[in-house]
């Protein structure tokens, strides 16, 4: 006796999916629900970020001083060889001079970390990715949540540092706040990007210090652009000073030194840190959320 053929016998595995309210395992959320499930992990990504932190530098004698400690040494070894070998100064005083090298060492140091753990967020964590089921952006926004935590740690050496140059806090320094938190929306936006990119090709992850380097030289860490090129075409300082890492330390120096006036800022600088920070973190995002399925695979 042979069984009667039923409806669903007629059906495509796709079809018969649908019509049980079946979906594929690991299949990409919507953007909405994507969201909504990282706000739903957000304890795990702070707790995630602080034992990163932690143990970051658990093994040295000094700990978590070094986060402290490196920018400085950074700082030093740039004062020597720029400030007094090369004097990129621009006949700036000490007393504005060594604020404003600190304060571009530790500002970009914070875009810098952001990336450089970025990219190995996901390529560097393939077991636990592979195990659990979770958000997959949960862990480069973990890392530059790391990161800003380090900074925020180091922003109070940086403050005792530019008072004892003579710098002392007035209305000013509280535009630090929205000027950091845009660069933390800028940072995380590019960690995504770098995470997803280095997820596939983990060899950019040798080639990330080089390009950072780069990077660097080119956004007036050590010396201050309008000054240093004001023999050269103006549109030359105008799109160096308009890249984004300029931008942020800008910011920050305008909020912190006296000295270093408004008129050493770029038109529409806040324009610009927001334009950034919202293009960068939306399409960041966005870009890293189309591969979601995609990661710890293969």
């Amino acid at each position: 006796m042979t069984a009667r053929p039923s409806a669903d016998d007629a059906l495509s595995p796709a079809q018969l999916a649908a019509k049980y309210g079946l979906s594929v395992s690991g299949a990409r959320p919507g953007l909405a629900e994507y969201v909504r499930q990282l706000w739903g992990r957000r304890h795990f990504i702070l707790a995630f970020s602080q034992a990163k932190l932690t143990a970051q530098y658990s093994k040295a004698k000094l700990g978590q001083l070094w986060q402290v400690v490196t920018p400085l040494l950074n700082a030093l070894v740039y004062y020597l060889i720029f400030g007094l070998i090369l004097g990129t100064r621009g006949g700036m005083s000490d007393e504005v001079f060594v604020p404003f090298l600190v304060t571009g060492v530790f500002v970009f140091t914070f875009t810098q970390s952001s990336v450089m753990s970025g990219v190995r967020a996901i390529s560097g964590n393939l077991g636990l990715v592979r195990a659990l089921h979770f958000p997959r952006a949960s862990l480069p926004i973990s890392f530059a949540l790391q990161q800003l935590q380090q900074l925020l740690f180091s922003m109070i050496v940086l403050v005792l540092i530019v008072i004892g140059f003579g710098s002392y806090p007035t209305l000013s320094w509280l535009l630090i706040i929205p000027a950091l938190a845009l660069q933390f929306v800028f940072n995380t936006g590019l960690a995504l990007i770098v995470a997803r990119l280095g997820s596939k090709t983990p060899d950019l992850a040798q080639l990330m210090p080089f390009i950072m380097r780069t990077w660097m030289y080119a956004s007036g860490v050590m010396f201050s652009i309008p000054l240093m090129l004001k023999d050269k075409p103006s549109w030359i300082a105008d799109v160096l000073q308009w890249n984004p890492a300029a931008v942020y330390m800008d910011l920050i120096r305008f909020a912190l030194i006296d000295g270093y006036g408004s008129s050493n800022l770029p038109d529409h600088v806040w324009a610009l840190a927001l334009g950034w920070a919202l293009v960068f973190g939306i399409l960041g995002f966005v870009y890293f959320w189309k591969a979601e399925e995609r990661y710890g695979r293969g």
